[in-house]
């Protein structure tokens, strides 16, 4: 398992190629010589003069692997003078096998060479029996070497037998100064795991004067180094990942008390370098990823936590179909149909495929804290990263409250990335004490500090229990919105728009929010002129804001009407602006407003004609709407619209089941009315009307469409 994990890492990370683990089977007999006297020439080579390359741990194993191939250079250059045509077939097989040993020489001491110190030390026993294999496979070959029938001098000879009688005789050497400090790293991780945070002189002295671990890089190497075996390795792995990130929590720990905040990296580099790294990519930072539809909770329209199944057999987010239930509703929000119990049955084959997914795309997951998944406690820290994790998290708030200009920019960058990955991260940092600090921050006059706080509440935020600690905090809601309106960098607006969409994931901030001076209006300036990342900000932030009735009256205020109405005709976030405007049409006042858009009905036609099928689903849903809330004359805009009865008959057949039971209200709709003849006269839909031609009548969620907007908060 550690030899696989060594050697499949090695492939990743550097040279050779994947053919150098292959039998050389098409080299010619002279071309395998030399590439034998290559390879050894280039190992031997690495550990003489001044190199500086000579590995930190397995000195003394490496050295002695090294030696042994020097006599076996000495054995390669003795064959220059051999005539090859009277050399036997057995000799030539014993030379491919030596070119895979080699190689598998080269790989291991290429690996030891570069992998962080506190993995080797981790694998010290590991290793070091890779370097017995090694050389018990020196002696086998040596062994069946038919050295006898080659003419060599007798110096030769004798090097080489001398070599042979050592490799059988050579036993597995672990070096005992290397496996002390393995101890005494175990011994860290206990202290932690017990709550006893060790002295700063003590990890002095072991990390820096001990492992040379001995500035801020150096750190960063050994986590990095570790976060990537724990990725790559998930499940097939020694020591276990759990372990593993302990050590990474206490090695984070010891970066920021060792070496503060000194940063010898131009911290603009830094920032979006490790922007562009870490356990999501770019591309996720960069656009929302479409979330399968049955993950979706049906009431919420939002990624589902904690699924359930109610009496129906349909399933809903937990929070979801427990507050329409407290709201007095005893039917189903999807059939309609009448409730035969209230009990709630998790849902964990579709949880546990929720979380494969999250983890598979990047994205972020906080599983259910109720008790009905207590038992499950694969996705949960050690106590050692937790107790690590809190110390890290004092000394950056730390920072944030008495460092200086650079040390808190520093502070909120790396408590940005602390805050990627985790609940008990994103609790721990809250805990402590830090949106109050960063909340200061967001009016600061640098870029990147701005930038990194707002982008460190996003994180933050994306943990339920730190929203309504961001809520409270008095003034943090209107400086988010600040940040927005007056942001110094195109990346803090976006992420104080994201920080807005994922605040108002609660029900009861979305209309708090709303009233917010200057938010929604800062929302639509930003989708009618943002980048089309800022552009998909702003209308996931806008969409969860009109789920809720009372705040109609705010949109119609600030302009978000006009902002959605546009935003149709943008590609990028067509599917989503119409879903908003699907929900806000439903009362009066917004159908109201949204007839009054010149261009509102031509948008949601063109949608229907040309858009996703999601958005096709939307645009019928909101012309449905517009009908149903906005009155005779809005009825009328909608029945003269030209094509709208070509495009319902495509719906019928095509489109999704929901979409087709819109499409089939609609149509009763035009039924019912005076142009009902003009516009369908022999178009043979008269079956669909009459209700005899199998499309479900439209008993969704209040008489409504729900909307599916797959969106999921990027950590970033």
């Amino acid at each position: 398992m550690a030899s696989a994990a060594i050697f499949s890492s090695l492939r990743r990370r550097r040279s050779p190629s994947l053919e150098a683990f292959l039998a050389p089977v098409n080299i010619s007999n002279a071309a395998i010589l030399e590439t034998l006297r290559a390879v050894s020439t280039e190992l031997v080579s690495s550990f003489s003069g001044d190199n500086n390359t000579t590995p930190f741990f397995q000195v003394k194993n490496s050295r002695s692997l090294i030696r042994k191939i020097q006599v076996i250079t000495v054995l390669l250059d003795a064959f220059r003078d051999v005539e090859f045509s009277k050399t036997s077939s057995t000799v030539f097989l014993c030379f491919k096998e030596l070119y895979l040993l080699l190689y598998r020489s080269k790989i291991l001491i290429d690996y030891v060479k570069g992998s962080s110190r506190l993995w080797l030390l981790l694998q010290n026993h590991s290793i070091s029996g890779h370097f017995h294999d090694l050389n018990q496979e020196i002696s086998t070959l040596l062994d069946v070497f038919p050295l006898s029938e080659i003419n060599l001098s007798e110096d030769v000879k004798e090097q080489v037998e001398l070599l042979s009688k050592q490799s059988r005789k050579s036993k597995l050497f672990i070096d005992k100064h290397d496996d002390l400090l393995r101890v005494k790293l175990y011994y860290f991780l206990n202290e932690f795991e017990n709550g006893r945070i060790p002295e700063k002189t003590e990890l002095h002295t072991f990390f820096v004067e001990k492992l040379g671990i001995c500035n801020v890089k150096n750190c960063r190497v050994e986590i990095e180094f570790l976060e990537e075996q724990i990725v790559n390795h998930d499940g097939d792995i020694e020591p276990t990942a759990s372990i593993l990130n302990g050590f990474v929590a206490v090695m984070r720990y010891c970066r920021f008390l060792l070496f503060r905040f000194e940063d010898e990296i131009d911290l603009e580099k830094l920032n979006h370098k490790k922007t562009k790294k870490g356990l999501i990519t770019q591309e996720i930072a960069d656009t929302f990823i479409t979330i399968p539809k049955d993950f979706c909770c049906p009431v919420s329209l939002d990624l589902m936590k904690d699924p359930v199944i109610i009496s129906t057999g349909q399933t809903y987010d937990r929070s979801s179909i427990a507050r329409w239930m407290q709201e007095g509703h005893c039917t189903c929000p999807k059939t309609g149909q009448m409730l035969v119990h209230t009990k709630l049955v998790p849902n964990r084959a579709l949880r546990n495929l929720i979380t494969q997914w999250c983890v598979a795309n990047g994205i972020p997951y906080d599983p259910p804290e109720n008790s009905d998944y207590s038992s499950d406690n694969s996705s949960l820290p050690s106590k050692v990263a937790i107790e690590a994790t809190k110390a890290t998290a004092r000394l950056l708030i730390e920072q944030l409250e008495n460092g200086t200009p650079r040390a808190k920019t520093v502070a909120a960058m790396e408590i940005r990335f602390l805050a990627k990955t985790g609940k008990h991260n994103r609790a721990c940092i809250a805990e402590a004490g830090a949106i109050p600090l960063l909340k200061e921050l967001l009016s600061s006059s640098d870029a990147f500090a701005q930038e990194n706080s707002v982008t460190a509440l996003l994180n933050l935020s994306i943990y339920d229990k730190n929203k309504s600690l961001i809520m409270d905090v008095e003034g943090c809601l209107g400086s988010i919105v600040g940040v927005l309106r007056y942001g110094l960098s195109t990346e803090a607006r976006e992420n104080a728009a994201a920080t807005l969409f994922s605040l108002s994931a609660v029900h009861d901030f979305k209309k708090q929010i709303a009233e917010e001076k200057w938010a929604i209006q800062a929302l639509s300036g930003l989708l009618s002129e943002g980048t089309p990342r800022g552009k998909k900000d702003a209308v996931t932030a806008l969409f969860n804001l009109s789920t809720h009735n009372e705040n109609c009256v705010k949109l119609i205020e600030s302009g978000a009407i006009t902002a959605l109405v546009d935003a149709l005709g943008c590609e990028t976030v067509s599917e989503e602006a119409a879903g908003a405007l699907a929900l806000i049409v439903r009362q009066p006042l917004g159908a109201e407003a949204v007839g009054n858009e010149e261009f509102s009905v031509v948008g949601l036609i063109k949608m229907m004609r040309s858009g996703s099928p999601r958005g096709k689903e939307n645009a019928v849903a909101a012309l449905l709407e517009l009908c149903r809330s906005g009155g005779a004359a809005a009825t009328e805009r909608v029945v003269k619209a030209p094509a709208l009865a070509g495009l319902l008959q495509s719906l019928l057949f095509t489109g999704t089941k929901r979409a087709r039971r819109k499409a089939a209200s609609l149509a009763r709709v035009f039924q019912r009315s005076e142009n009902a003849s003009l516009h369908f006269g022999g178009l043979g839909l008269g079956y669909v009307f009459a209700g005899n031609s199998g499309v479900p009548r439209d008993t969704s969620f209040g008489g409504d469409v729900a909307m599916q907007v797959s969106i999921s908060v990027p950590v970033l």
